[in-house]
């Protein structure tokens, strides 16, 4: 079967990726697919944790969207339900393959990687370059070669009225002032605390903006980025008492949908390395990411944004942890950070 065959597959599953980041930077390989296949019925498949995403406004306009169990056969009988013809991967490890198999899916498609190729009917080479390929470039690269034409439009979110409407509640509640500029900042990353630009310097940044640009700031992200989020707060009780009553921690109270609705009201949006940056890209915002372990050619938001990093001998390493004194963000200022968000606020007002 090839993509020429669109016709003949009645029901088609998409994999998604197992990483919010990664997930936002497939849709427009995603999208591709559901142009090649338009008569079938399509469901995204996702972990449940991301399955929300597809439930807001994209052009992958899944017709079912199902949310996978944690455990390998309730996620094998999910699967199974779905009597689906054709199943892309987009993950890349070997137990998303071996499912889709134990689930009886006829047609397999995905990248020969983890050695799971022997669980593939069609197989997807990864294009070699001499330069390292962006991610988003690399999932276009899994349907390209499949026959799927993909162009190279960025990554598109639209958020539901529904997510935008709990999205207001929660910083109307929290007292968001409406006439003054919103900041959004997400000062966790799920791989590891080398990503993480530190606590004092999101904090700092955050009382100049409040002092001198009137903003409200907004804190989000996972739970697991609390942490992160409770630094930020203990150095502003600390050093700038008056700009924690502007600012709003959501770290942990949102839910997917909400934080894209949370990111799309924002006027400018702060973040590390993290899926929370390529949502607020796909929503419009412009973003201002800092880099330190983490190639920012492989994974910098798509668009016109800020990204700032420092040229460290020894970055990137992709490490979780920083072995030396973690200099490649530990150098990188305040006031740099605080030049570009003011920059862009200075820019307003711009519409999402």
């Amino acid at each position: 079967m090839s993509a020429t065959g669109a016709a003949s597959v009645a029901r088609l599953v998409l994999r998604g990726p197992n990483w919010l980041g990664d997930a936002v930077l497939a849709l427009p390989a995603m999208v591709a697919v559901r142009r090649a296949f338009p008569r079938a019925e399509l469901t995204v498949a996702a972990p449940a944790s991301l399955a929300d995403l597809y439930r807001e406004g994209t052009d992958v306009r899944p017709d079912h969207v199902l949310d996978l169990p944690d455990g390998h056969r309730a996620a094998v009988t999910a699967l199974a339900s779905g009597q689906f013809d054709l199943g892309i991967l987009f993950p890349n490890a070997f137990r998303p393959a071996w499912q889709l198999k134990q689930a009886g899916v006829k047609e397999r498609w995905g990248y020969a990687t983890e050695g799971r190729s022997l669980l593939l009917t069609r197989r997807s080479r990864p294009e070699r370059s001499a330069v390292p390929q962006h991610h988003a470039d690399y999932f276009r690269g899994l349907v390209r070669s499949l026959d799927v034409p993909c162009n190279d439009a960025p990554p598109h979110l639209v958020v539901s009225p529904a997510s935008a409407e709990r999205a207001t509640e929660l910083l109307t509640v929290r007292g968001a002032a409406p006439t003054s500029p919103l900041v959004g900042f997400a000062p966790g990353a799920a791989y590891g605390q080398a990503k993480q630009w530190p606590p004092d310097r999101v904090a700092a940044v955050i009382a100049r903006l409040v002092s001198e640009r009137g903003a409200t700031c907004v804190l989000v992200g996972a739970p697991g980025d609390r942490i992160a989020s409770r630094g930020i707060e203990s150095w502003l009780r600390a050093h700038a008492a008056d700009a924690w009553t502007c600012v709003i921690d959501l770290v942990g109270r949102t839910s997917l949908g909400e934080l894209a609705a949370v990111a799309a009201r924002c006027d400018v949006f702060v973040s590390n390395d993290s899926g929370a940056m390529h949502v607020a890209a796909a929503v419009g915002r412009p973003v201002v990411a800092i880099f330190g372990p983490t190639d920012e050619r492989v994974t910098r938001p798509i668009g016109a944004h800020d990204v700032i990093a420092e040229p460290v001998f020894c970055r990137p390493c992709h490490l979780r942890d920083c072995p030396i004194d973690h200099r490649c963000m530990k150098r990188i200022s305040a006031d740099r950070v605080f030049d570009a968000v003011a920059s862009r606020l200075t820019a307003r007002p711009s519409e999402p």
